[in-house]
């Protein structure tokens, strides 16, 4: 179990900070348009690679990027300068499928994980796969047994990576999950001309579609809907069969999302995983975890191919299904460390005792709050109207610029 790693998405600094305090083993992020998230891969440059790696070690944890997309021969310039800041930096290694990213990372000592775009699905793929990378994410498609049997192979093999270690398996255990086989996806591209594969992925899948006879011009409207937008993956309830079939890396999908969906998956996920070691996985605390990871983003939620199941459960709804929601209502202005009080700007909206908070920002990460207490100049009140300045107890440190929501339930039908 001490070698199990959890790896956390950070699209944003505020993720990359709520992945640090919530628990991760290790943070994946992208620096552009070499990335599979290319369109929302804009929180980090090349130049703040030293700070990311400075911010990371002093936390203990790792820092993988994301280097997964098809690269031409005009862009290896670029590829080449990234990778020698990556090593500068002291960032730990890259996610790759493309060959000249994974032999040129090799040739600077980068240590490379086969990203799921590589297709693993069986024994020799890994043995080939094992000049190159130390870690190989399989294809999501893959059963638990035939999982338990790539990483039987790999221990009587004795198949080694570059670094001498024996081959680890890494797979995804929770988040979006691609209609296409191993999310090499064509759709995007086809219908708009912008490519999944480029990292500029439009989700042409996550829209309704008519079905139309071309011979009749009869139309049929499909009831679900969504026919191509797979629910969520979600395997916290056999997270222990997973760890046992010798998955070592469990990683989380998500470079799109939130902070707070980073923070609530990776506790829920550190719970888990700390769980199974210490022999209190039980029923009653799975539930617990599935009632939180129900509050943040979601498409619904499934197994995935895991235990069997052939076909995909899909989306019946566009967007998330999260039951909790959040609406920003202003900024932190100040924060009085001694006293624990955080002064908040209130820009959209009133706030009242009683109201729960979430503050985002991208040295705080996130932090949730219940208003025990309002003052509006010093004076105690139930209520403080949009416009006006406010002071609220905030036992977390938090900062100048941070942003504030309302936390609130979702109401049905919204």
């Amino acid at each position: 179990m001490n070698t199990v790693e959890i790896m956390a998405p950070a699209g944003s600094r505020e993720a990359l900070m709520a992945a640090l305090e919530a628990g991760a083993d290790s943070v994946y992020f992208g620096l552009g348009k070499l990335d599979m998230r290319s369109l929302t891969s804009t929180a980090f440059t090349i130049d703040s690679l030293p700070e990311i790696a400075d911010l990371v070690k002093a936390h203990g944890i790792r820092a993988y990027i994301t280097l997964n997309a098809v690269i031409f021969d005009s862009e290896l310039d670029e590829l080449s300068s990234i990778l020698e800041a990556a090593v500068s930096a002291g960032i730990d290694g890259i996610i790759a499928s493309d060959m000249a990213v994974i032999s040129r990372a090799r040739r600077l000592g980068l240590p490379v994980h086969l990203s799921t775009q590589a297709n693993i699905t069986n024994i020799e793929a890994v043995q080939f796969y094992s000049a190159f990378a130390d870690v190989m994410v399989l294809a999501r498609e893959l059963t638990l047994d035939q999982i338990r049997h790539i990483r039987n192979q790999i221990d009587e093999r004795k198949i080694r990576g570059p670094s001498g270690q024996l081959v680890r398996l890494e797979a995804f255990v929770h988040g979006a999950v691609c209609m296409a086989y191993s999310g090499k996806c064509y759709l995007s591209l086809h219908l708009m001309g912008s490519s999944a594969n480029r990292g500029a992925c439009l989700q042409s899948c996550r829209r309704t579609y008519i079905l139309k006879d071309r011979e009749t011009d009869q139309e049929i409207e499909v009831d679900n809907g969504y026919l191509m937008s797979a629910a969520d993956l979600k395997t916290i309830g056999f997270i222990d069969q997973i760890l046992e079939a010798g998955i070592g890396v469990l990683k989380i999908e998500g470079r799109a999302r939130s902070a707070e969906y980073v923070d609530t998956v990776v506790r829920c996920y550190r719970e888990a995983v700390d769980a199974v070691a210490e022999g209190t996985f039980t029923q009653e605390r799975i539930a617990d975890w599935d009632r939180r990871l129900v509050t943040v983003f979601n498409r619904g939620l499934w197994d995935g191919h895991y235990l069997g199941q052939k076909m995909a459960v899909w989306a019946d709804s566009y967007g998330s299904k999260a039951e909790r929601t959040k609406e920003f209502i202003g900024t932190c202005v100040n924060y009085f460390p001694r006293a624990q009080i955080a002064e908040i700007e209130l820009k959209a909206a009133d706030l009242s005792v009683g109201d729960q908070l979430l503050i985002s920002g991208p040295t705080s990460g996130v932090v949730y709050l219940n208003v025990s207490e309002l003052r509006v100049d010093d004076v105690c009140t139930d209520s403080a109207k949009k416009g006006t300045r406010c002071t609220i107890p905030c036992p977390e440190r938090i900062r100048e610029g941070d942003k504030v929501y309302l936390w609130k339930e979702r109401k049905p039908g919204h």
